[in-house]
């Protein structure tokens, strides 16, 4: 399932992966992020750390490890990141993911 078109006019972020990999589209308040992410092409996310964030998988396949356990996330399934706590992932190609992120400046919208 694809995001639909209204969604997709949602500004992007400034991520550390180039677009040919990932697709993002956002909605920001003064209280969080909320990220659409849609994944091109088979990505490793390394280990890093921040605020709090919670996720649902819409459509492919994330391992994601949390605190130094891994569990494999599908369709339907959601995760919560507690802050601070380490975390990185292997997300396949045709994965579509809404992240919401507790710091609603954990990215720059682009232009």
């Amino acid at each position: 399932m694809q995001f639909p078109d209204f969604i997709k006019a949602f500004p992007g972020i400034n991520v550390p992966f180039p677009t040919d990999v990932v697709e993002t589209n956002v909605i920001r308040s003064d209280a969080g992020l909320v990220a659409f992410f849609t994944f091109l092409k088979d990505m490793q996310l390394p280990m890093h750390s921040h605020g709090a964030q919670w996720g649902s998988v819409i459509s492919g396949e994330i391992v994601l490890t949390i605190g130094g356990e891994t569990k494999t996330y599908r369709p339907g399934d959601s995760y919560f990141i507690p802050a601070g706590v380490e975390h990185g992932a292997m997300i396949k190609a045709g994965t579509r993911a809404i992240d919401v992120f507790e710091e609603p400046d954990r990215y720059t919208l682009k232009p």
